[in-house]
């Protein structure tokens, strides 16, 4: 339809604009020597006016667009309207001069053939009928029988100075054609009902053959006839008996054409044209509307906006002098506090490998003075006096805070004189701005004093395990060489007394109890004896770790009825005491873990020395947890991994859990077969 070609021309500017705003960036139209004059309050001022025009535009588009389609749309049911009603006019004229000729077929004068008779009643008839011009009376094959009056007549086009229209009836006698009677008449009453019909000036009314030919015409008031329709309206014709169609007129003026098929008539077709200047006039209108409105908002946008960037502009610049006087306070702060806590700054740009750092951070890394300096530091120069074995930790580090994470990292520096210090860096990647460079910035602290700490604690920690241990063997000792020997004894005069009773059948009582008393103390001294193993085995001092672990393994499974089975992956040969011993009681707590959490029902421990270190796995089969929630909700961790953990650090060892709910759990030890007693800072 054309109105919706008409409404896709009117709105097609705006999608097209939408599109080039969405394919440039406010800088490519806008000039760019004004773009660079642009500061933030006129960016500001700008948005400001956006934001309160574009919310009018877009609803009084909106509205403007309604009223346009509604105002269309009551032109097109105005049309159709107008279409119905000329359309059931002209059925009406038309049926009632189609019956008074199928009254005149049916006369009784053709019956016998009686010519005379049936042109005195079509004289009758063409006296009574004003608009009829002749009547015809011819055979099936076209011969003229009879024709009234004899002046020759065209059925469609100009005779002498005016045009005719004639229609046909069939005279059928017994079911079979006779006759064809035939009627000339003027088409002043098909005009007439056109120009009646009450469509504005501006349309153009037309009433068309089954031909194509023009029967009536109105425009512009005026009448017009015997015309060929144009090519647009025929082949609509040709296409639906009624509809819409966008064309051209006659004159060739762009319309919108409704039409309709008259019933009964042949093929007769009426039809009314809109131009389109018509239906785009709303249109126009609606962007007029929009137009006035939108200056209208956009000049009190503008001034409002000037008003709010004009206040805008002086906070931006209050604040903008507290935000200096802020800045100096704080690092006047921060550089009190990098004094108080004796840290340096450094900062690594990564794409120019340009390297500075205050003087602490020098002075810690090893580095001369800033007035002693010759050019510009390199990363690489400013790490040279790092320790060679710390190289590759540091390197780690800096290559993941690169990648995002958080610079921690504690190494070594050997300055040119030889003194050794721990130092602790720590940073974090800026990522570059507009035109930055990418860079990783943080503080430098000296640790040498923690890490003598700590390892002063390290030993502590050593020589006190190593104290419980002579403890415990001392203890174990005692219980097996005296309280055991005495409840040997014990037992020995308790089975004397027995036998003397036994001589003397008299006191059966007495046996009785004498026998009780002897199980008793046979109960002790196992219980002795094997407290005594649980505080210090002998199989760890004389077999080594192995044959101590089974026969761990052995007694654990015998007393909780939980099956242990241990595998040596090649040889374990004897490491130093203090190895064999701390994985002892590690693989002693795993199992004491397993009976009080993981209700198991077997275990697993695998024993393998190779490279220079001792690998351990317990598995188990029980509930299984999740080790990322251990110790979370500010609960402590359980003490028996807490103690495990604590017995690697004496030895250098490292742990790892993996477990899942119903998956049981796997206890990974790694520690040095054959550790070497480290120095405070070695």
């Amino acid at each position: 339809m054309q109105a919706r070609s008409v409404l896709g021309r009117s709105t097609a500017t705006w999608p097209s604009f939408a599109r080039v705003m969405g394919r440039a960036s406010w800088q490519t139209w806008w000039p760019r020597s004004i773009a660079r004059r642009l500061d933030g309050v006129g960016r500001t001022w700008i948005m400001l006016s956006l934001a309160a025009v574009l919310p009018l535009l877009f609803s009084g588009g909106w509205v403007a667009s309604y009223y346009a389609q509604q105002a269309r749309a009551n032109i097109r049911h105005m049309a159709s309207d107008t279409v119905e009603r000329v359309a059931q006019r002209l059925a009406d004229e038309l049926s009632g001069q189609l019956q008074v000729a199928e009254a005149l077929a049916a006369s009784t004068a053709l019956d016998n053939g009686n010519l005379e008779a049936f042109r005195q009643a079509a004289a009758r008839v063409l006296a009574f009928r004003p608009r009829w011009q002749s009547i015809e009376l011819t055979t099936p094959s076209g011969a003229e029988v009879l024709r009234m009056p004899s002046a020759e007549i065209a059925t469609l086009g100009p005779i002498a100075d005016r045009p005719l229209v004639t229609l046909r009836v069939p005279v059928l006698r017994a079911g079979t054609l006779r006759y064809v009677l035939s009627f000339s008449m003027a088409p002043d009453s098909v005009a007439t009902i056109l120009k009646t019909a009450g469509a504005p000036t501006d349309w153009i009314g037309v009433v068309v053959d089954a031909s194509g030919h023009i029967i009536a015409r109105i425009l512009g008031g005026g009448l017009q006839f015997g015309k060929r329709a144009g090519d647009t309206l025929r082949a609509a014709m040709a296409r639906a008996p009624a509809g819409t169609y966008a064309g051209r007129s006659l004159e060739g003026v762009r319309v919108e054409t409704v039409y309709r098929a008259l019933p009964s008539t042949m093929g007769w077709t009426v039809a009314f044209a809109i131009p389109l200047r018509l239906l785009e006039a709303p249109v126009r209108r609606a962007l007029y509307i929009l137009a006035g409105v939108g200056g209208a908002g956009l000049a009190l946008a503008a001034l409002l906006a000037a008003l709010v960037a004009h206040d805008l502009a002086q906070r931006r610049r209050d604040e903008r002098a507290l935000a200096t006087r802020a800045l100096a306070a704080s690092e006047q702060r921060r550089a009190l506090a990098l004094d108080a806590a004796n840290l340096g700054t450094w900062r690594w740009e990564i794409a120019p490998d340009r390297f500075d750092g205050s003087p602490r951070c020098r002075d810690l890394l090893g580095l001369a003075p800033d007035a002693l300096r010759q050019s510009a530091e390199t990363w690489q120069h400013a790490t040279t006096y790092v320790h060679p074995h710390d190289c590759p930790v540091l390197q780690t580090a800096i290559r993941r805070c690169c990648h995002g994470l958080a610079l921690e990292c504690e190494f070594r520096v050997v300055d040119a004189a030889g003194q050794v210090r721990w130092v602790r860096m720590d940073g974090r990647l800026q990522e570059g701005g507009f035109d930055g460079p990418r860079s990783l910035q943080g503080v430098i602290a000296d640790i040498s004093a923690l890490r003598r700490a700590q390892a002063e604690r390290l030993a502590l920690q050593r020589r006190l395990a190593q104290a419980q241990e002579e403890e415990r063997r001392r203890i174990s000792r005692e219980l097996h060489d005296q309280v055991g020997q005495t409840v040997t004894g014990l037992s020995l005069g308790l089975k004397a007394m027995e036998e003397s009773l036994a001589e003397r059948p008299s006191h059966p009582a007495m046996r009785a109890r004498l026998h009780w008393l002897r199980s008793l103390t046979a109960e002790i001294g196992r219980e002795i004896h094997r407290t005594a193993s649980d505080l210090r085995p002998a199989a760890l001092d004389d077999f080594g770790l192995h044959r101590a672990v089974e026969t761990l393994a052995a007694r654990w499974s015998e007393r909780y009825c939980v099956n242990v089975d241990v595998q040596t992956v090649g040889p374990i040969g004897r490491m130093s005491p203090e190895v064999e011993t701390t994985v002892f009681r590690i693989i002693q707590e795993a199992l004491n873990n397993v009976l009080k959490h993981a209700r198991a029902h077997n275990v697993s421990v695998v024993l393998k020395q190779a490279d220079e270190q001792l690998r351990v796995i317990v598995e188990d089969d029980g509930v299984g947890f999740y080790p990322d929630q251990v110790g979370q909700s500010g609960a402590s961790p359980p003490l028996g991994l807490s103690g495990i953990r604590e017995r690697l650090n004496l030895v250098g060892g490292t742990m790892g859990i993996e477990s899942a709910p119903g998956s049981g759990t796997t206890l990974f030890v790694q520690v040095p077969a054959q550790p070497a007693a480290p120095g405070p800072l070695a």
